[in-house]
């Protein structure tokens, strides 16, 4: 019953603090996440968020539907979604209702703009994480390479970037499994 508490906790407030849309709530799932609750590793996030990019829909329900079935079943997706959307649901129903009467507030106007920076600060953070991984597992030269053969690949030759995730994800389990298949042969 603990963990399920647990679960509710972690998305509720990435549902609640997540404000600017599901990539915004990234930086907050991988605080919940890997650090308070400590359920994945840094890679296994990366590696959820990089699945999660590639398929269709709101990418903060469905990281919370699958880190809440990895951490506690069916009963802990259900949780975890349910949890995630509930604060957008009651805030949606009080503050729409509120909000339209008060948009004209040079206060409320203030607010909304005074999010954006939090927000764009909040993904460079993420980014930065991101690419010290890439520089510390794969060297700066081949990050670099990588990074800008994926620009490339996605603004000039219009390439889809769950297709280059997906192919970059096929690379590395490859080199991963021909890399275990080669230790498998040392030791026999």
């Amino acid at each position: 019953m603990k963990t399920q508490w647990n679960i509710f906790i972690a998305f509720f407030r990435t549902g609640m603090l997540g404000f600017g849309g599901g990539p915004a709530s990234i930086p907050l799932f991988q605080k919940e996440v890997v650090g308070n609750f400590k359920w994945m590793t840094e890679e296994e996030f990366g590696e959820v968020l990089a699945i999660g990019n590639t398929l269709p829909g709101p990418i903060a329900t469905k990281m919370a539907g699958y880190i809440g079935y990895r951490v506690s079943g069916i009963w802990g997706m259900i949780n975890a979604v349910l949890a995630n959307i509930l604060p957008t649901i009651i805030l949606m129903t009080v503050l729409l209702t509120f909000l339209s009467n008060l948009r004209d507030f040079d206060w409320v106007q203030g607010m909304t703009a005074a999010v954006v920076p939090i927000v764009g600060m909040m993904m460079g953070v993420l980014t930065k994480q991101f690419i010290d991984k890439s520089v510390k597992g794969l060297g700066v030269r081949f990050s670099l390479v990588l990074g800008v053969i994926v620009l490339i690949a996605m603004y000039i030759a219009s390439i889809h970037p769950g297709i280059i995730i997906g192919v970059l994800l096929g690379y590395s389990l490859f080199k991963k499994d021909k890399k275990n298949n080669k230790n498998e042969g040392k030791r026999s």
